[in-house]
């Protein structure tokens, strides 16, 4: 009996909601609140330093413009996650189920709406394929312009299928350049350059990450991905470089 209430007790703590007036937004579908990170729950937005391509065919920020997305939307109001457990997708973040306080909407369904996030099935629920659909009929958001999927970007996968209005398929080849550039812009104070390697699935990794003092670090001219801080490449599923022995900060 006294086991069925510790149990009892562990999934309410889980589950319970936590509330922060200061929402730390940190790219298009993931908010920090205290001391937890959570990514928004059946959704995917691009990454920080995805690049797509706009309505009028020039290479845009996307990750930017979906994270500045999230935060206009929150507009400093309080937020309030319920904590569904470990994000079993990025290391060192929970899943969560946001809202606005007072609203009932989630975070997830309203990003989906204004059209800076993709549905994505978990746990077999397909919740926001008709929000995704409408947001893709009316060219809200990333879809008047044109993308892949945050997680074809994330793999690097250069053949992935093209989203959105301004797609065309006899300009693939630029589009895909444009997305996937050789020598992707660092963003501001994102410093860390993560370079997706087959070596690195060897420890259940993607790709490994150099931080400025590591031995390698200027001669990686070519990095696939740019992370703001060491916790963010990781929940990403780069591992730091052997190589990095020294302790800096970026």
């Amino acid at each position: 009996m006294r086991r069925l209430i510790v149990m009892v007790l562990g999934l309410a703590m889980m589950t319970s909601p936590a509330v922060a007036a200061d929402a730390v937004v940190k790219d298009g579908d993931t908010v920090q609140l205290g001391d937890k990170v959570f990514r928004l729950e059946g959704i995917d937005a691009p990454e920080l330093d995805q690049r797509c391509v706009n309505q009028f065919a020039d290479p845009s920020a996307c990750g930017i413009e979906a994270r500045d997305a999230l935060v206009k939307l929150i507009g400093g109001r309080s937020v309030a996650c319920r904590d569904l457990g470990p994000d079993p997708v990025f290391k060192g973040r929970r899943l969560g189920t946001c809202a606005i306080a007072g609203e009932t909407d989630s975070l997830s369904r309203r990003m989906v709406q204004d059209g800076f996030a993709l549905n994505a099935v978990t746990g077999g629920k397909d919740r926001f394929a008709g929000d995704e659909a409408k947001a893709r009929d009316e060219h809200k958001g990333l879809w008047q312009g044109c993308f892949v999927a945050p997680n074809d970007f994330r793999r690097w996968n250069r053949d992935a299928a093209l989203r959105g209005a301004a797609c065309r398929e006899d300009k693939r080849a630029a589009l895909i350049e444009a997305m996937f550039p050789d020598t992707p812009a660092m963003l501001p104070g994102c410093t860390i350059k993560g370079k997706i390697a087959r070596r690195a699935r060897i420890t259940g990794n993607v790709g490994l990450y150099q931080i400025r003092g590591c031995p390698s670090y200027a001669s990686l001219t070519k990095p696939n991905r740019w992370f703001c801080s060491e916790d963010d490449a990781r929940a990403a599923g780069f591992r730091k470089a052997y190589n990095c022995r020294i302790k800096t900060t970026p």
